[in-house]
């Protein structure tokens, strides 16, 4: 019996495509989509991180050509609400032929585990992320006792 060499090339380009869909499969398995259009938001909002230390939280959130303009925090107690949206409008005289960053709005809602300093609340937009730093409130913050 004898094989020809073209056979076993497909037979290897075969398995080598199959090997291929599978390392895309389980390279994606773990990603989040956007079946949106442009903002890279999971389900209800844009990515967010939550950090804490001694006195203050603080929070990352992704806000990609949004303006500060366009975004509203509010606090209330240790409930936090982060709303935003995105416009595209085409330049004064120009024809869209193709547009894939779409408008899209947002809101993001956090009870935090302590009570926030309202007053304290620092807020930032660098590079498309937004800073926020809120400290703790005083009745929040643990407090060493000392034995008498």
């Amino acid at each position: 019996m004898f094989i020809r060499i073209g056979d076993m090339d497909n037979v290897f380009g075969a398995m080598d495509l199959l090997r291929n869909k599978m390392d895309q499969f389980l390279d994606d398995f773990d990603k989040s989509y956007d079946y949106g259009s442009g903002l890279s938001f999971i389900s209800s909002g844009p990515r967010t991180a939550l950090y804490e230390e001694k006195d203050a939280f603080e929070i990352r959130v992704e806000v990609p050509g949004i303006a500060k303009e366009d975004l509203n925090i509010t606090l209330q107690g240790n409930y936090l609400e982060i709303t935003g949206s995105r416009t595209i409008d085409a330049p004064e005289g120009y024809k869209v032929h193709r547009s894939e960053r779409g408008t899209r709005s947002f809101s993001r809602n956090f009870t935090l585990p302590d009570g926030i300093d309202a007053e304290k609340v620092e807020a930032a937009l660098r590079d498309g992320i937004l800073y926020l730093k809120l400290p703790k409130s005083e009745v929040a913050r643990p407090k060493q006792i000392a034995i008498g």
